[in-house]
């Protein structure tokens, strides 16, 4: 069962990521755009957002597994993106460069959020539980992936979501993380295995409870 999960996320995730991709243009239009973008003509940095704007949002969205923290994330990622634009070469994937924008900058936040809490509780403050709105949203990952997925450290998570949800290659996953396409392979498929473990329990625990 939780491999025939994982097929079906896969498999809907890629034909959904393919869509997307069909609508966007091509990719020398858009570098002309960015060496535009680099002498000055900054204006044309608000094609770079909506070409690329629904696709790091989903992406900020699955790590953050927060609307509200997803938006503003987007925002910084961009406004990132554009105060570094000058730093962007042409032989590097635009793509990837975004995504590894928000790749650190997710991570940084989700730190500072672990930290926070870790202190919440030295403090013994209340912490705060999901709101009404954060537990529909929850569900956009089915149980039993959601509460899988949930286990997993950041790492871990972004690594699977950049893979099977993102669609990327190895080869882009590496550019983004900034290691090698096998040792890419190689933790992809330790954290593979980890969360098929992990969802296999689950459905146990949930067999368990309805009967």
């Amino acid at each position: 069962m939780a491999a025939q999960v994982l097929y079906l996320i896969e498999t809907e995730e890629n034909r959904r990521i393919r869509r997307i991709r069909r609508k966007e243009t091509n990719v020398d239009s858009i570098e002309e755009k960015i060496r535009r973008i680099q002498a000055g003509e900054a204006p044309l940095f608000s094609d770079v957002i909506r070409l690329y704007q629904q696709r790091i949002y989903l992406y900020c969205f699955r790590l953050m597994n927060n609307k509200e923290e997803a938006e503003d994330a987007v925002q910084d990622v961009f406004i990132k993106a554009y105060q570094n634009i000058g730093q962007f070469r042409p032989q590097t994937n635009l793509n990837s460069w975004l995504y590894k924008i928000a790749y650190h900058h997710c991570l940084n936040l989700l730190r500072r959020q672990k930290f926070q809490l870790q202190l919440r509780k030295l403090l013994r403050q209340e912490v705060a539980v999901d709101s009404a709105e954060q537990m529909v949203e929850n569900r956009l990952f089915s149980e039993p992936v959601s509460a899988a997925l949930a286990k997993l450290d950041v790492e871990d998570r972004n690594l699977l979501i950049l893979r099977v949800y993102e669609d990327k290659s190895f080869a882009e996953i590496g550019e983004i993380l900034g290691i090698s396409t096998p040792a890419v392979r190689k933790r992809y498929e330790r954290t593979r295995g980890k969360l098929k473990k992990a969802i296999e329990r689950r459905e146990k625990q949930l067999w368990v409870k309805a009967n």
